[in-house]
C-alpha cells in the first residue's frame, strides 16, 4: 500500500471502526472505574490523576486517527502516541485491563494495514510493549525485574493478544478474498457480457458482409450469364436459315447458360434467406452434368469423389463446371467432355477438359468468366490454370485446399 493511497474501505470495515471505537471507550470507562480508588504508584502519584488525562488523550487521538487521518503515513504517529499512552496507563494502574485496549487498537490496525506482515510485526511489537511496560513497573516500584516473571504474569494477556490476531485476521482476510472473488467474478461476467454483444455485432457484419457477396455473385454471374444467353439467342435468329446447324448449337449453349442462370439465382436466394439444405459436392456437380446432358446432344464422362467440402468451396466447384461447359459450348464448338475431381493429400483437383476447338495461346485472354474464377479459387488459397492448343480441345485445373476434419 502507498503512503498516498486513500482508504477505501468496504461497509463493513466503515462499521467495524464504530464498533472498535466503541469498545474502545467502553474499556476505558471500566479502567478508570477500576482505578477510582486512589492509590500510590511510582513516584507517589495517585493512578486517577494519570489515568484520566491518559484516557481522555486517547480518546481523542484514537477518534482523529480513525475518522480525520486518511492515508497509513498520516496514522503512524497516532500508533506511536498509543504506543506511549499504552505504556502509561500498564505503569499507573494495576494493568489489568491494558492487554485489552491493546487488542482494541490492534483491531483498528489490522483493518487499515490489510498486510499480513505488517500484522504480524504490529502484533509481535504490541505484545513486546506490553512486556516492557510491566518490567518498566517492576523497577519503578524497587522489585526485582525478572524475565520469567514478567512473561509468567502476562503469559493469560499474551495468549489472548495471539487468539485475537489469529482470529481478527482470519475473517479479515476471508472475507477481503472473497471480495475479490465476487469482484472478480463481476468483471468475467461483464467481460462475458461484451464478448456476447461483440459476438452478435460480429454475426451481422458477417452477415451483411455475405450479402453484399452474394448480391455481387448475382450481379456478375447472372447477368453475365443473361447477357450470354441474349448473344447467343441473337446470334442464331441471324444463322437460323443460312446455317442451321450452328443456330441450334448456339441455341442449345444458350438454354443450358439460362438453366445455369436460373440455378445461381435459386442458390443466392436460398443462401439468402439462410435456408439453403447441406447437399454434398459430388451430388452437386452430378445436378450440373445432367442438366446439361438432358435434351442435348451434349456428352459427359465424369469420375467424381465425395470429397467432404466446406458450402463455400461446393458452390465454387459448382460454378466452375458450369462456367466450363457453357465455355467448351460457346468457344469451342464442344460436344464431348471429361471431368474429374479428386482429393489428393491435402489438395483437391479439379480437371474439365473438352473436345473443342481449343485457343490459340499467343492470343488467349481470360474473359470475364475465367478471371473470375481464378480470382475466387485464388481467394480460397488454390490457383487454376488454363491448357490447350489449338484445335486440340481446352482444359481447366483447379487446385483447392481440402478442408480439415474435425
Amino acid at each position: 500500500m502507498s503512503d498516498k493511497q486513500e482508504f477505501t474501505l468496504p461497509r463493513i470495515f466503515r462499521f467495524g471502526k464504530v464498533i472498535i471505537f466503541c469498545l474502545l471507550l467502553f474499556v476505558e470507562i471500566i479502567t478508570l472505574v477500576t482505578n477510582w480508588t486512589s492509590r500510590d504508584t511510582p513516584w507517589g502519584i495517585y493512578s486517577w490523576y494519570v489515568a484520566l488525562p491518559v484516557v481522555m488523550v486517547l480518546t481523542l487521538e484514537n477518534a482523529l486517527k480513525i475518522w480525520v487521518a486518511k492515508s497509513f503515513t498520516a496514522k503512524i504517529p497516532c500508533y506511536v502516541v498509543d504506543s506511549v499512552l499504552l505504556i502509561l496507563l500498564t505503569v499507573f494502574t494495576d494493568g489489568q485491563l491494558t492487554s485489552t485496549l491493546y487488542i482494541v487498537i490492534l483491531s483498528e490496525f489490522y483493518l487499515n494495514a490489510k498486510s499480513m506482515p505488517m500484522n504480524i510485526a504490529m502484533g509481535v511489537a504490541s505484545a513486546g510493549l506490553f512486556l516492557a511496560a510491566f518490567a518498566v513497573t517492576n523497577a519503578l516500584l524497587g522489585e526485582t525485574v525478572n524475565i520469567g516473571n514478567i512473561i509468567s504474569k502476562g503469559i493469560n494477556d499474551l495468549i489472548l493478544m495471539a487468539f485475537h490476531f489469529l482470529i481478527f485476521n482470519f475473517t479479515v482476510q476471508i472475507y477481503l478474498k472473497n471480495r475479490e472473488v465476487v469482484k472478480a467474478l463481476d468483471e468475467v461476467n461483464e467481460s462475458n457480457i461484451k464478448l456476447k454483444e461483440a459476438y452478435n455485432e460480429l454475426q451481422e457484419i458477417t452477415a451483411l458482409e455475405e450479402r453484399q457477396r452474394i448480391a455481387k455473385d448475382i450481379h456478375d454471374t447472372a447477368g453475365h450469364s443473361i447477357t450470354t444467353v441474349i448473344m447467343q439467342t441473337e446470334a442464331a435468329k441471324v444463322m437460323f436459315e443460312s446455317d442451321p446447324a450452328e443456330a441450334k448449337r448456339r441455341i442449345t449453349a444458350a438454354n443450358l447458360q439460362a438453366k445455369n442462370a436460373l440455378e445461381e439465382l435459386r442458390e443466392s436466394v436460398h443462401l439468402l434467406s439462410g435456408n439453403l439444405e447441406t447437399i454434398s459436392v459430388r451430388d452437386m456437380l452430378l445436378s450440373v452434368i445432367h442438366d446439361s446432358t438432358d435434351g442435348t446432344d451434349i456428352t459427359v464422362r465424369y469420375e467424381i469423389e465425395d470429397v467432404s467440402l466446406c458450402e463455400a468451396k461446393r458452390r465454387f466447384f459448382t460454378n466452375a463446371l458450369k462456367e466450363g461447359i457453357s465455355n467448351g459450348l460457346r468457344h469451342g464448338g464442344a460436344t464431348a467432355f471429361w471431368f474429374e475431381l479428386r482429393q489428393q493429400g491435402r489438395k483437391v483437383n479439379f480437371l474439365l477438359s473438352d473436345n473443342g476447338t481449343g485457343f490459340d495461346k499467343k492470343n488467349f485472354r481470360e474473359g470475364f468468366g475465367l478471371a473470375g474464377m481464378r480470382k475466387r479459387a485464388e481467394l480460397m488459397g488454390g490457383k487454376v490454370k488454363f491448357e490447350g492448343e489449338a484445335d486440340e480441345g481446352f482444359e481447366v485445373h483447379i487446385t483447392l485446399p481440402a478442408d480439415v476434419a474435425k
